[in-house]
């Protein structure tokens, strides 16, 4: 036998759509944990980052569990992207779960057993295991299909290393896997003896002149040394969550398919807990902790707030990282007011990471930087008229028109979005201070206005209605209300 060697084996394929945070690809820190200005969709926040980075690091070593920190700072100021380039920085070996604190009262379930189980989400297990596979070059292939279409199909493969050659019989199974893999003569295969399971490692360099069975994306690899049989180390990589699941239903493996896994009963959690901790003493597994990220979390209540502290206390407990824009209000299902809606004595287990508003010239380049994401060419005096839009109304707002005025731009056939589209996207959507001020003015032809008026007098005496003016540059002016 070959020298036991070692492969990964990961089935989840991450699907990418533009979103509010797919430009972060990190938080844009150098070596040693100082804050690049633009870095990696990144801008500013440079104190938020480096302590996050330090997050980061704590939650590598894997030493420390059960850690709380909280990102706290004003709306549209960047806690979410924090959150997100936490993620990216840990990369996909690092289990990230991300959820909202309102979630918890949408589920079939109790309060503690969604957050127990978006806990375990947060915990990767990583199970190692010896495997026999066959591993070669495939020099020719054979597949007979009975003649009336119909019954079990017959096959032969002949595989060879540099060493040695052989034949094998194809089982029907086997056969289903090489047709959807499209193997072919000269591609180097593996074959899992157990499971017979068809991985195609690539094309043979041997093969190299076939130009007709090639293509831009295929990659070459040495025709295999040694024997076809070799013993394999294989890594699963699971969540305790998973793990749960498959132990706690009858359909096993299926139920992680069937969407609602219900409630886990906690002594097959417990069991669970002291099995994996036996595979770790025995070698056989590794346990990964990850982070549990949960935005809004002023809208838990206290029942989940005294689960939590109790969680965090555990050994098997991930890094939680939570984020808020509230300041000093009621904790949800008491009449008790705190620091952002979270009890005290949990809030003295936690770091606090404050997030700043963004100046004139960081919203400018993360609009920019937006730009570029959705491949959207804007005018620099385009761009100018947005950041006064995002410093007036908001910075979620100003990234909403980016699309909007690109869409309208390429109805009139241009490439670059002009002042006249943002202008146009402007008068066309309202921003939340506009509106609000259409809602004061019209109440009254409005259904069910509850509004009284001693708020009337409250929104007179400081809503102001003040209105600024956007210069162009070219003598023309937008009116803004606020």
């Amino acid at each position: 036998m070959g020298e036991t060697e070692k492969i990964e084996v990961r089935d989840i394929t991450r699907i990418e759509r533009i979103g509010a945070h797919s430009h972060i690809r990190g938080l844009g820190l150098d070596d040693v944990l100082e804050a690049r200005a633009v870095s990696q969709g990144m801008v500013g926040q440079k104190d938020a980052r480096r302590a996050a980075g330090v997050v980061v690091q704590m939650v590598r070593e894997g030493k420390i569990a059960g850690r709380c920190i909280l990102l706290a700072g004003e709306p549209s100021t960047g806690k979410t992207a924090i959150a997100v380039g936490m993620a990216q920085a840990l990369g996909t070996e690092t289990p990230f779960t991300s959820m909202s604190g309102s979630e918890i009262y949408s589920l079939e379930m109790s309060k503690t057993e969604a957050l127990s189980q978006a806990l375990r989400k947060s915990i990767g297990v990583r199970i190692k295991e010896e495997t026999e596979i066959i591993e070669g070059e495939v020099v020719e292939i054979q597949i007979e299909r009975p003649a009336t279409g119909t019954g079990q199909k017959v096959g032969k493969v002949t595989l060879k290393t540099t060493e040695m050659e052989t034949n094998y019989d194809l089982g029907n199974k086997i056969i289903e896997c090489f047709m959807k893999e499209k193997i072919q003569a000269g591609d180097v295969i593996t074959i899992d003896k157990a499971s017979g399971k068809v991985n195609k490692l690539g094309r043979s360099f041997t093969r190299a002149r076939d130009y007709d069975a090639t293509g831009a994306q295929t990659r070459f690899v040495q025709c295999p040394e040694g024997e076809l049989q070799k013993r394999k180390e294989v890594v699963h990589t699971v969540t305790l969550h998973e793990i749960d699941v498959i132990n706690s239903r009858t359909h096993g493996f299926l139920a992680l398919f069937s969407g609602d896994t219900g409630e886990i009963k906690q002594e097959v959690r417990d069991q669970i807990n002291n099995k994996v901790l036996e595979w770790r003493e025995e070698g056989k597994a590794e346990i990964n902790p990850g982070v549990l990220f949960i935005d809004e979390v002023h809208m838990l209540d206290i029942e989940c707030f005294s689960f939590l502290n109790r969680a965090l206390e555990s050994d098997m407990a991930p890094v939680v990282v939570m984020a808020t824009n509230r300041g000093i209000t009621r904790i949800r299902g008491t009449n008790y007011r705190s620091p952002h809606g979270i009890p005290i004595d949990l809030l003295d287990r936690m770091i606090i990471i404050r997030t700043v508003p963004y100046s004139e010239k960081e919203v400018k380049e993360i609009l920019k930087i937006r730009c570029e994401e959705e491949d959207c060419i804007m005018h620099p005096d385009a761009l100018t008229i947005l950041t006064r839009i995002a410093t007036d109304t908001s910075l979620r707002y100003a990234i909403q028109l980016i699309t909007t005025a690109n869409l309208v731009c390429r109805r009139r056939k241009a490439t670059e979005v002009n002042t006249e589209d943002v202008k146009k996207v402007y008068s066309l959507f309202l921003d939340e201070n506009r509106s609000s001020k259409i809602l004061k003015e019209y109440q009254d032809d409005y259904m069910f206005s509850e509004i009284n008026e001693h708020e009337e007098d409250v929104a007179a005496a400081g809503g102001g209605g003040a209105k600024r003016r956007i210069d162009t540059g070219d003598g023309d002016a937008q009116a803004m209300e606020h």
